[in-house]
């Protein structure tokens, strides 16, 4: 049995009454393992046609499969970014509402990027996803993820919210606030949550979640959308930050999430001095109702009228090395030259309509390699996310020696032409080589390899 702090378990049995020996006995259970499909990488009727995991369907999540599989992480579709693992009920918030393909969406919290890379599969070619996280750390492993997904359009922030808030104001046709909390929800699978807990730091998140989401605010256009959620079972960090919120921005109102997260949860809290007549709208997910951990999401649209877009305020495109189109020219099969452009020093690949100053992004767009005397040394997500429109492809089977010898950073023999290929298992790319003379030169980076 977990040690549950006891003014924990006093609040729980008041918030569920008749339920709590339910939760109980779901808390002191086995957690819940789950992935999503990328579909950036390859269509769910594609992967399905591929699965060796043999995990059954999450009702409200296209694409999402619990599973039982020892060692996920060290499976190619892994490597190849054609999964990502994430807790279940964590996947519910970017499923209360339809995504539209071209919108302008942002993630305050977004480390390690489960929410952000749901987010960009809904987003199509067209729309734009900035990541935000202010733990440098963790903005290093949230760039990893994208890099591995292949993810394009996309761009990685480090900075606090009021920060965000001021370089893009009214920006942003989403606003996803995964606000960092309690995690009262995560205590199943983590213990350090269970002895960090305490009434004074519930108190103190809730403070931090109620400026985050003012910042949100900020950075929305009118007629967006906020979806607020975290993993705590709290009032205070939950329905009392929506209540307050919207007792204080007359534009903002809650509204109902998707049919298919509302049937696999539970209704928001009325409390006592509730003003928001349709706090159920929120949702709550619970260890003992739905095959997951805990989690709360809430939707808020703002109602006023969106302002005429004016012109867009994108980077021209600058004075690109020659040495670049030569290399694109000679690895691609076709791509697009206006979409070419310099971060810093660094080219990419990227077509914004936003501006994204020098200096405000930890990463922006697809980094194509580093210039180097007179040629380009090119970076691994180049191949992760334009893999598909390489020249030169070598196709390796999932149960292969040479795949495994590939991740394990070993070179092998091919037959394909010399020069820069991509390495692909089930058409998914894997990572790249330098081909010469018969001999494929492995660049899969020594981070990522099996050990």
């Amino acid at each position: 049995m977990k040690n549950l702090p006891t003014e924990f378990t006093e609040r729980m049995r008041t918030l569920l009454k008749d339920e709590y020996p339910l939760y109980e006995n779901a808390v002191n259970g086995e957690s819940v393992r789950a992935f999503r499909v990328n579909t950036d990488k390859i269509s769910l009727k594609d992967f399905e046609k591929i699965d060796c995991f043999n995990g059954e369907k999450i009702p409200y999540v296209s694409g999402g499969f619990y599973f039982d599989y020892d060692k996920i992480g060290n499976h190619p579709f892994h490597h190849a970014g054609m999964i990502y693992v994430q807790e279940p009920a964590a996947m519910a918030p970017a499923e209360c509402l339809d995504i539209e393909p071209d919108w302008k969406v942002l993630d305050m919290c977004a480390a390690p990027g489960g929410k952000s890379s749901q987010i960009k599969n809904k987003l199509g070619q067209n729309g734009l996803l900035v990541s935000n996280e202010i733990i440098p750390s963790r903005c290093k492993i949230l760039t990893g993820n994208i890099e591995r997904l292949g993810l394009e359009n996309c761009v990685v922030t480090c900075m606090d919210t009021k920060r965000l808030a001021k370089t893009f104001p009214k920006t942003f046709d989403m606003v996803m606030v995964d606000a960092p909390c309690s995690g009262e929800g995560m205590f199943r699978k983590d213990d350090t949550a269970i002895s960090e807990w305490s009434p004074q730091n519930v108190e103190a998140c809730a403070k931090r979640q109620a400026e985050i989401l003012e910042n949100a605010a900020l950075c929305l256009k009118g007629g967006g959308y906020i979806i607020y959620a975290t993993c705590t079972f709290s009032l205070e960090e939950n329905e009392m930050v929506i209540d307050s919120f919207l007792q204080a921005h007359s534009e903002f109102e809650l509204v109902p999430v998707k049919q298919a997260v509302r049937e696999n949860s539970s209704d928001g809290v009325f409390f006592e001095g509730c003003k928001t007549e349709n706090i159920h709208h929120a949702r709550r997910f619970y260890p003992h109702k739905a095959r997951g951990e805990g989690q709360f999401a809430a939707v808020l649209k703002n109602r006023c009228e969106p302002l005429p877009q004016g012109k867009s305020r994108a980077q021209t495109n600058d004075k690109i090395d020659k040495a670049v189109y030569d290399f694109l020219d000679d690895v691609l099969i076709s791509y697009d030259r206006q979409k070419v452009r310099l971060y810093g020093d660094t080219p990419v690949y990227f077509a914004p309509d936003i501006e994204i100053k020098r200096g405000s992004a930890f990463c922006c767009g697809v980094t194509i390699g580093e210039i180097r005397k007179n040629y380009i040394q090119p970076h691994h997500q180049l191949f992760m996310a334009l893999g598909k429109n390489f020249k030169r492809k070598i196709e390796l089977a999932p149960d292969s020696d040479v795949l495994n010898r590939y991740l394990h950073g070993e070179e092998f023999d091919t037959d394909c032409q010399n020069g820069w290929a991509v390495v692909t298992v089930c058409g998914c790319a894997l990572g790249g080589v330098k081909v010469s003379g018969g001999r494929a030169k492995n660049h899969y980076p020594k981070g990522l390899r099996l050990k």
